[in-house]
């Protein structure tokens, strides 16, 4: 097994395995194999969740597994327990555990420590959501065909989003990521430096400003998340006030008029994008959105096989999990 809680988790093959994977699912080239059949997946969500939810719960039904769900109030961590006897007793019954906590994935590196019996996968933590970036590249490789050489243009607040994007675009050779985030709210010092050093490496660039001058043009995408993350608040009360400049409307297509949009909902119209571009013809939101359960069953997958199994190969090891043969 093989915990995905961070980008940072998965080298470049993996990354790219799991991503040409879920691209498959989402052309539904044939249906998907039972590769978690007999398997048991936890689905634990602290807080409110629509998509990513639905997409684990949905993915790993669709690979054969059965899921137990917990809700925020439901383990013994609240009266005390310790997150490592947690994931201990976890790791005796579950062979996945799905988890959003919204806070620090310390917890999540607790409930992983010193066992391979279970996956961890982090359905969002506070400072990354690494699942979103997976259904991002996804949606890029389905619509475009490649990640290499596009051009992103990411608006808003530098969240966990936005961190794992220029984690995982940061990778690609030729991607120009271009970050335009409000004073006081970028991306994090340490994601920053982490995605100009792969930058460096992958010959690609990661650029952030916190102003919205001087916009080069010609981009492929347009990409921003609302302003006010889940299980987040801000504390500065004039906070919209920062924020208004950077509101994605139809005019940045002036300058990139084959550019599609995209966002990892949920969306508020009139806040960080307008009706007409996220009802409009340029949007694929929803597709994206879609593509959250193909990539969740390709990084299912990946944590059980490593690499995509052949439909064979799958049901070879299914069987031998059940202790039976193939076709029995």
């Amino acid at each position: 097994m093989r915990h995905l809680i961070s980008i940072d988790d998965l080298t470049d093959a993996d990354l790219r395995s799991i991503v040409a994977r879920g691209t498959r699912f989402a052309a539904r080239e044939h249906a998907p194999p039972p590769a978690l059949a007999g398997l048991v997946a936890g689905i634990y969500f602290r807080k409110t969740s629509t998509r990513t939810r639905t997409a684990f719960s949905s993915g790993a039904l669709r690979l054969g597994a059965r899921i137990v769900t917990f809700g925020p109030d439901d383990l013994q961590t609240n009266t005390g327990e310790t997150a490592e006897d947690t994931g201990r007793v976890f790791a005796r019954m579950l062979d996945v555990l799905v988890a959003r906590t919204a806070g620090d994935p310390a917890e999540m590196r607790a409930w992983a420590h010193g066992q391979d019996r279970m996956a961890v996968v982090n359905a969002m933590s506070a400072d990354e959501h690494p699942t979103q970036a997976l259904a991002d590249l996804v949606t890029l490789s389905g619509r475009f065909g490649r990640i290499e050489g596009l051009k992103i243009l990411y608006v808003g607040e530098g969240n966990n989003t936005a961190a794992a994007l220029a984690l995982a675009l940061s990778r690609f050779e030729g991607v120009r990521l271009e970050l335009r985030t409000p004073p006081g709210y970028g991306l994090a010092d340490a994601i920053r430096e982490r995605a100009a050093r792969q930058a460096r490496d992958a010959g690609a660039a990661v650029a952030e400003h916190h102003h919205m001058d001087d916009l080069p043009g010609d981009f492929d995408v347009v990409y921003t998340t609302r302003w006010e993350t889940t299980g987040t608040a801000k504390p500065d009360p004039d906070w919209r006030t920062v924020f208004t400049p950077f509101r994605v409307t139809a005019a940045l297509w002036e300058h990139s008029p084959k550019a599609v949009f995209m966002h990892d909902l949920p969306a508020h119209r009139g806040d960080e994008v307008t009706a007409e571009v996220l009802d409009g013809p340029m949007s694929i939101a929803f597709d994206q959105a879609e593509n959250k359960m193909h990539s969740a069953m390709a990084a299912l997958e990946w944590c059980r096989h490593g690499t995509a199994p052949t439909e064979g190969a799958a049901l070879e090891d299914d069987a031998a999990t059940r202790g039976g043969s193939p076709g029995r």
